[in-house]
């Protein structure tokens, strides 16, 4: 046995990577492909991830294929599930990994790693949740940092257990925005005489709505916003709940001219657009990520969510705006689980604008010394 126990990376031709959640924790991890292409510059690494989420790590320079779990399939009867499930372990099976990363807590995941039969199967320690010796699933286990840590540095600890430790500078996101998208958005931008770099993205939703302002702040924000001369843009997901707030927010400032995207892109074309912007103004949700992806200035507002574990990543010119309480943050869904978040609701205008403010002021500073 080696110091640190690692696994001999020279045995590794085929890697399989599992991350089975949301759109943001997908793009978090696309450091840890980069640098395990890095450090194993030959072998194939392929994605385990649910289908909706292909767009956040498709054109990632260090993934060979992607294996998609499609959530549809929970809708099936039963059996046709289940058919789908042993399809895809199947596939798994085959393809003759040598490591297989579980970067996810759930049972699938760890499940996936067993039947691989791989030599090396990294995962987080589960301390006796999931399903029985479920331990056992993996030949190097992951211990969790019990203090808060950014996302980022916490599935990168699952190479340091393997004996890669990047550097400072290979942390940062990657992302792959195609020309066609942006086109798209150009298409959206022209006929209002919009121009790349000259409007203010507000993405003010997130699929759970205790992340989110009132509709009342953000319309104030809108008008506020619109008093300083500033074009516009509104995006939201597809998901009904966002699209009616979005609405509800346009219905309180129906005499200002907002370009209203909202559910009407592709998260490819939601990147190039966020890309594109002079500077975003979000909750904590994917487009806050992808603006650390792409570096464009971004305010984000946190409530009873930790900014230390899903905050910006290595991005100079972005903000965090929360309010200082005692119960924050508190990871609940709502003030006593009300679906409302009073830490939220209780920041003030002027502390969001001073941040917009600050992020522009970095970008025009920036801009001069480049010139």
């Amino acid at each position: 046995m080696t110091y640190g126990n690692y696994p001999d990376l020279s045995l590794i031709k085929k890697i399989l990577v599992i991350k089975m959640r949301h759109h943001g924790d997908v793009l978090l991890t696309s450091p840890l492909f980069s640098n395990l292409k890095k450090a194993i510059p030959n072998v194939q690494i392929d994605a385990f991830i649910y289908k909706d989420t292909l767009p956040m790590l498709e054109g990632h320079p260090a993934i060979s294929d992607y294996l998609l779990y499609d959530r549809g399939w929970k809708k099936l009867p039963f059996f046709k599930k289940i058919g789908k499930e042993l399809c895809l372990i199947q596939s798994i099976r085959s393809k003759g990994y040598d490591l297989v990363i579980n970067l996810t807590e759930g049972d699938r995941g760890a499940l996936a790693a067993t039947v691989s039969k791989a030599r090396y199967r990294v995962g987080f320690d589960p301390k006796g949740s999931g399903f029985f010796a479920k331990r056992k699933a993996f030949t190097h286990v992951v211990k969790p940092c019990p203090h808060p840590r950014h996302t980022v540095e916490r599935q990168l600890d699952v190479l340091r257990r393997m004996g890669i430790f990047p550097s400072i500078e290979e942390r940062d996101l990657s992302l792959h925005i195609p020309d066609e998208a942006r086109s798209k958005v150009l298409s959206w931008l022209e006929p209002e005489e919009i121009r790349p770099g000259n409007y203010i993205l507000i993405h003010p939703v997130s699929r759970w709505r205790f992340k989110c302002l009132s509709p009342k702040q953000v319309a104030a924000l809108v008008s506020t916003l619109h008093a300083r001369g500033m074009r516009l843009v509104m995006s939201a997901g597809p998901d009904e709940q966002e699209m009616a707030m979005v609405r509800e927010i346009l219905s309180l400032v129906p005499e200002i001219p907002i370009l209203n995207l909202a559910g009407k892109m592709t998260l490819k074309e939601l990147s190039a657009l966020i890309q594109m912007s002079k500077a975003l103004l979000c909750v904590d949700s994917v487009p806050l990520h992808i603006a650390s992806a792409t570096k464009t200035p971004v305010v984000v507002l946190f409530g009873p969510t930790s900014e230390q574990n899903w905050g910006p990543w290595m991005h100079p010119r972005a903000k965090v705006v929360a309010q200082a309480l005692s119960c924050r943050p508190c990871y609940q869904d709502g003030c006593g689980g009300s679906k409302m978040s009073d830490c939220l609701y209780r920041i003030p205008q002027n502390a969001i604008l001073a941040a917009l403010d600050e992020v522009l002021m970095q970008r025009s500073a920036l801009a001069f010394v480049d010139e």
